[in-house]
């Protein structure tokens, strides 16, 4: 851009192209495997018994997957995975704690030691904001972006995970939408939301007379995929019979459809995304290990809203703009300082999916043309209230006017919080006894209260 005296104005982007990553080696000092080490090279180290771990380690008094290390901009974080025996530091028991150098902490009959290397990685970003419909311009999903870039010529398959409501579905349309199968089909099988007994036919079809009700052939979701990609959205509500069948459709690239003799290509890329972490339904034996390994040849977490509150603002402006053309006279809402910093200090449960059904509940909503503090309808605010409501149960609410998906989430998110905040009140606040109640492992009841802000 010039001014009238022929000066050019330039803009310069100072954001970094990269992130630096601090090496560090994580040292066996005392156990049965005494002199092992594995470098933390990457965001996060899994460290268990089990081999969907990135570290292996034989002692028997280690639980499947027993802690993690995550590599963040504040340091080495060490995470308890829920482990039986417990992970421990100068005789403590501890969920989470940044790790000082040198420091000696305890896993069943194991002692270990994070060693830094004085090296460092360099994490490559995006230079972009957006990725093909998704948006962030913080180095979190700056980082997915160039990690999506990489990946999405390729016939990888690649599991996307992370919190209800984070944007994996967008991602996967993303993904195919910058493939070379984009000119193809792109369908989407929600494992969660077909019943077990017609999820195979909604798979891989069925020929007439198949079962009951079979009244006529039908295409599955792979055939209807044929040339493009199948996403398999919460992958983790997969039956374990299902399981290995859809395995071998990854590894043979052929199916058969239900009643039928007759195998067919598959010509399809597929997508997977899960709520839940796989490693955990592997180690409880819900989850097959091969088809985990085939799944995840490329793994991406994508991080909560509450991890990137600098996107917020960007996703406010997206979500306005969207819906200005359904609002009454050309109205041209727009949030206030104070209505910001509410949105920038809300711990945000439901993730972006919470948000644009905040931004577009309030611009429908509102008076004028400012959206102010009382607008936005949140309650609460860096943690929702971990005290159950006892009349909450009956008075769940959705919005009708959202899509159908969206809708039930938003019950599903209400039941979520009710039961888990009940159980975890009855058990005094015990964990393992709250989830052994309930049918689910301890990682997973965790994970539901930290979601929630009941923990």
């Amino acid at each position: 851009m010039s001014d009238e005296m022929g000066l050019e104005t330039k803009f310069v982007d100072d954001r970094p192209a990269s992130r630096e990553l601090h090496k560090a080696k994580l040292v066996v000092v005392e156990g049965p495997e005494a002199g092992e080490a594995f470098v933390v090279d990457r965001g996060s180290l899994h460290v268990g018994r089990a081999s969907v771990n990135d570290a292996v380690v034989e002692d028997r008094s280690i639980s499947s997957t027993h802690f993690e290390i995550r590599a963040d901009e504040e340091g080495f974080l060490l995470r308890d995975a829920d482990s039986t025996n417990g992970t421990k530091l100068d005789g403590c028991r501890i969920e989470s704690i940044y790790l000082e150098p040198d420091v000696d902490f305890q896993a069943g009959n194991s002692t270990f030691r994070l060693e830094p290397l004085g090296e460092t990685v360099e994490i490559p970003l995006s230079d972009d904001d957006t990725f093909h419909g998704v948006i962030g311009r913080s180095p979190a999903m700056r980082e997915v972006f160039a990690t999506l870039e990489k990946i999405a010529s390729s016939e990888l398959t690649c599991l996307l995970q992370g919190e209800t409501g984070t944007g994996k579905e967008r991602a996967a349309r993303a993904l195919h939408d910058a493939s070379r199968r984009s000119e193809g089909p792109y369908v989407v099988l929600d494992c969660s939301a077909i019943p077990p007994d017609l999820m195979e036919s909604h798979v891989f079809g069925h020929e007439k007379g198949a079962f009951t009700g079979a009244v006529d052939q039908r295409e599955g979701a792979f055939e209807r995929a044929e040339g493009g990609t199948l996403f398999l959205d919460e992958i983790g509500e997969l039956s374990t019979d299902l399981q290995p069948k859809l395995l071998r459709v990854l590894e043979n690239g052929t199916f058969q459809r239900v009643g039928g003799t007759e195998r067919l290509d598959a010509d399809v890329r597929v997508v997977a995304a899960t709520n839940r972490d796989l490693r955990d339904e592997v180690n409880a034996g819900h989850f097959r290990e091969d088809l985990y390994f085939r799944l995840s040849v490329v793994e991406i977490e994508l991080p909560p809203l509450s991890k990137r509150t600098e996107d917020i603002p960007l996703l406010v402006d997206h979500f306005l703009e969207d819906v200005r053309e359904s609002l009454p006279d050309q109205r041209n809402p727009e949030p206030t300082a104070d209505a910001l910093d509410k949105l920038m200090s809300y711990s945000w449960p439901g993730n972006v999916r919470e948000l644009r059904n905040t931004i577009r509940r309030a611009a429908h909503l509102v008076d004028g043309t400012t959206i102010g503090r009382a607008d936005l309808r949140l309650e609460g605010g860096l943690a929702p209230e971990s005290n159950p409501d006892p009349d909450a149960a009956d008075t769940f609410q959705t919005d009708f006017e959202a899509e159908f998906k969206e809708a039930k989430q938003q019950l599903v998110d209400a039941f979520e919080r009710e039961y888990c905040a009940r159980l975890y009140e009855q058990h005094d606040r015990v964990i393992a006894h709250a989830a052994e109640e309930a049918g689910l492992s301890r990682y997973h009841f965790r994970n539901l209260l930290e979601k929630h802000g009941l923990k």
